[in-house]
């Protein structure tokens, strides 16, 4: 049952980063002026960074205790990833996201686009994280 849930909740946090990134995200700026698509991108990615946040610790309490009823103390993959895309989280957006905010009123010695290209980085491979997640808890 565990292991069900497990690939279930990675199969859900993988929609939504895909949803997310591919249909939100686009979506708002094609609909809206650029501040006001900024600001709602903005809101989604607060949500979706907490939401991230609950997952990726959900999914290393599931397999911790997966992997004690197992008896070993090693980690494993199914601890690896969302550990991985918990840290992508929280680097990609609550360290850059002020960074972002500062450099949007000139301030700070970054460039606001540079910046915005490592969130974006971060938030890529947070992604591919959570499929390989989503893929491998599948398997089992």
């Amino acid at each position: 049952m565990l292991s069900r849930s497990r690939a279930l909740l990675a199969a859900l946090w993988a929609g939504m980063l895909l949803a997310v990134a591919f249909v939100a995200a686009p979506s708002a700026f094609a609909a809206l002026d650029r501040a006001q698509a900024g600001l709602v991108v903005a809101q989604l990615f607060e949500k979706e960074a907490a939401i991230s946040l609950g997952a990726a610790l959900l999914l290393m309490l599931m397999d911790r205790r997966l992997v004690h009823g197992i008896g070993s103390n090693a980690l494993s993959a199914g601890f690896l990833l969302p550990a991985g895309a918990m840290f992508c989280t929280v680097a990609g957006y609550y360290a850059l996201q002020p960074m972002m905010a500062a450099a949007k009123s000139g301030q700070g010695p970054w460039p606001f686009m540079a910046l915005h290209a490592i969130s974006l980085g971060f938030f890529g491979l947070k992604g591919l994280l959570v499929l390989l997640l989503a893929w491998r808890s599948g398997k089992h």
